[in-house]
């Protein structure tokens, strides 16, 4: 049994076009858990999402408390055995389910089923009306997907959320999200990288869609220009470094019973890299090994950091 979970806000605007690319790719026996955390004066989200009159849908009120309490709530919901994220605005391709499923079963098969696993996959940039903006997300933001250990993961998450599938063995290690973190897709993916496994597909599955309420948009980082802005804005790239500090304590703390004596020690050096002084922390970043993908984005990572 697959679950797909769509956390939802004031999605009324592309949530249909969404879940029907969903639902036309379910089995039977599969669950769409829509929480929906738009305020209780906007029911058009509840309205269109239950229009469709499918049984496989499961439509609740969520928390109210943001994005990753909202994904934290569906994941306490879901009954299947795969569980499957996305957003409420992009749309699957009709193949996404199968084609992702068939490389879980491989990383099972290869490691057991109970192995925390995670796949994830390209996606196609699109315009709000669903023109293709960019091929690839994956060459637009120089990803290194092969990065899938824990020293890669604490710097720089390779999963794009919306992409991912996970299975049950990995599911139970995130049934809570805490608080100190910068997104729950990479806390999920630290989690795989520490216990267990990330796959991935190198084909798109998801037309992801860009408009102007996009929690998180795409930008070309191949172009010389966000280059320079990343370079001319010392305080942006100081404050992505930061964040990484304290979700790697909270994960150091979390799972500290789980995790082996050499991830301990990763953890709790990396922790300590902002009490060094600036040739300290470049020498401890080098000597950990927690570097980020791509030139730029090193050159910048060594002169913030």
């Amino acid at each position: 049994m697959i679950s797909v979970l769509l956390a939802a806000h004031c999605g009324e605007k592309y949530i249909a076009a969404q879940v029907a690319s969903i639902l036309s790719q379910m089995a039977d026996g599969d669950e769409l858990l829509v929480s929906d955390d738009s305020p209780e004066a906007r029911p058009e989200t509840h309205d269109i999402v239950l229009s469709f009159n499918d049984e496989r849908i499961r439509y609740m009120q969520g928390p109210r408390r943001g994005v990753i309490k909202n994904v934290e709530f569906l994941l306490g919901q879901a009954h299947g055995d795969i569980l499957v994220l996305c957003d409420q605005d992009d749309v699957w391709m009709p193949d996404k389910i199968e084609r992702t499923y068939a490389r879980m079963v491989e990383l099972e098969q290869r490691w057991g089923e109970d192995s925390p696993c995670l796949v994830h996959t390209d996606l196609r940039v699109v315009s709000e009306d669903l023109g293709v903006m960019s091929d690839s997300f994956k060459k637009n933001t120089f990803a290194n997907w092969d990065r899938t250990l824990l020293r890669d993961q604490i710097i720089q998450n390779t999963a794009t959320g919306c992409t991912v599938m996970y299975n049950r063995a990995l599911g139970e290690l995130v049934t809570a999200i805490p608080d100190h973190l910068v997104m729950h897709d990479w806390w999920i993916s630290l989690v795989a990288a520490a216990f267990g496994h990330i796959g991935y597909i190198e084909d798109q599955t998801i037309l992801y869609r860009q408009h102007e309420s996009n929690q998180i948009g795409v930008t070309d980082m191949r172009k010389l220009t966000y280059k320079l802005r990343r370079l001319l804005n010392p305080a942006q790239v100081r404050a992505d470094i930061r964040k990484t500090y304290p979700q790697a304590q909270e994960f150091l703390e979390v799972f500290r019973p789980r995790l082996s004596e050499d991830q301990i020690r990763l953890l709790s050096d990396y922790c300590a890299i902002p009490t060094r002084g600036k040739l300290g922390r470049i020498l401890e970043a080098a000597r950990l090994g927690t570097w980020k993908t791509g030139l730029s984005r090193n050159i910048a990572y060594l002169l913030f950091i």
